[in-house]
């Protein structure tokens, strides 16, 4: 398998649901989508401990949820040039293709923090209650 574009991708993608995946330093926000690849609800957590332990989590969600491909969140900077964090996602992506075939897409999470704390201050959630969140 490789690393596909939008298009690709889902043409790969049929009858199957994708694993959204949001890689951080020490954690992995993990989303599955419904069939129809309409929505993507969050599943959980993964503390990331090393390579293999978080393949295995994975491969494991993979194989119950019937998923068809990975989405990956790509760390743009905010003007859209790649930098270090970019680099690490791109290994990781290449990584996992090496320990399990699937489709993998990324995609260009630059604003998606800003939108989401932006939903937390319309909510009025004190700053305790957004990090738990």
């Amino acid at each position: 398998m490789t690393i596909y574009n939008h298009v690709n991708f889902f043409s790969k993608i049929v009858n199957n649901k994708i694993i959204c995946l949001d890689l951080g330093d020490k954690n992995i926000g993990v989303a599955i989508s419904d069939q129809g690849l309409k929505f993507a609800n969050p599943l959980k957590v993964i503390k990331r401990k090393n390579f293999r332990t978080t393949v295995e989590k994975l491969t494991s969600i993979i194989e119950l949820e019937n998923i068809g491909g990975v989405v990956i969140g790509w760390p743009l900077n905010i003007d859209g040039t790649q930098g270090p964090r970019c680099d690490s996602t791109r290994d990781f992506a290449h990584a996992f293709l090496r320990k399990y075939k699937i489709p993998i897409c990324f995609h260009d999470e630059r604003l998606s923090s800003i939108a989401a704390d932006n939903l937390l201050k319309e909510t009025n959630l004190k700053r305790k209650q957004k990090e738990k969140n």
